[in-house]
């Protein structure tokens, strides 16, 4: 019987360990749901091992295929280009089959409800609460196009008001949707949803652009809804993957 492709999880990387230690939590939660998946962690940069490092590593134990799955809400710069880079550099004789990014999904939104809600929300609370949306920050317009129409699937749930905001990049920042949301009719409360995987120094800027509001929310991390989407993402790849060329090493 053929064994499963091997799933390669790729996160950005960061200099704050709390970053690789949220990943790596994420990562054996979807090993969990997936008993005998092998699933490998990897980063593009700050962290170790490399992405470049678990191929080389995986093609001299002889794995033949792999599902390399971006670690990004967004096809934002380091989806568009650093990955594919990387996985262009693959050695044979690997065959590297590339999931989507995790977002949108409403696995995602149910993630972020997750967290307003361990922040102290409840579900009656919709109607009356006000939520910033707060994303890392793109350049690319398509990634920034995906976080406004994310902030507008979660207002469809029935929350009062969501604002799309930004740690960087773009506009706004976290404190002035705060603002602007205090001043919407019918928001008695402002909550803060970071829209990030794992802490670092942008979630950090997010957080304190939160002083102001009623309820700041914890970062997605390892809840079961991201780990179900790891694996969703995974399921995709395998049914209809995407070839990446590997070059000799």
């Amino acid at each position: 019987m053929t064994s499963s492709p091997v799933l390669l999880v790729i996160a950005h990387g960061s200099r704050d360990p709390r970053h690789a230690a949220t990943v790596r939590a994420l990562v054996r939660r979807a090993g969990v749901l997936r008993p005998g998946l092998r699933v490998e962690t990897a980063f593009l940069d700050f962290d170790l091992p490399s992405a470049a490092g678990v191929l080389e590593r995986l093609a001299a134990e002889g794995v033949r295929e792999v599902v390399a799955l971006p670690l990004l809400l967004t096809r934002a710069f380091h989806a568009k280009a650093d990955v594919p880079a990387v996985l262009r550099g693959a050695p044979a004789p690997l065959r590297i089959r590339r999931a989507e990014v995790l977002g949108p999904s409403p696995l995602l939104l149910a993630a972020v409800e997750r967290r307003l809600y361990e922040a102290g929300l409840a579900p009656g609370d919709r109607s009356t609460t006000g939520v910033v949306l707060a994303s890392a920050g793109s350049t690319d317009p398509e990634a920034i196009a995906v976080i406004a129409e994310t902030a507008r699937e979660l207002r469809r749930t029935g929350w009062c008001s969501v604002r799309p905001a930004f740690a960087s990049a773009s506009l706004p920042r976290t404190e002035d949707a705060v603002r602007a949301l205090r001043a919407e009719p019918g928001v008695r409360r402002v909550a803060v949803a970071p829209y990030v995987i794992a802490p670092g120094r942008l979630p950090d800027r997010i957080a304190a652009g939160a002083a102001e509001a009623d309820v700041l929310a914890d970062v997605l991390g390892p809840a079961p809804e991201l780990a179900a989407l790891l694996l969703e993402r995974y399921a995709a790849a395998v049914r209809a993957p995407e070839r990446i060329p590997a070059v000799a090493g």
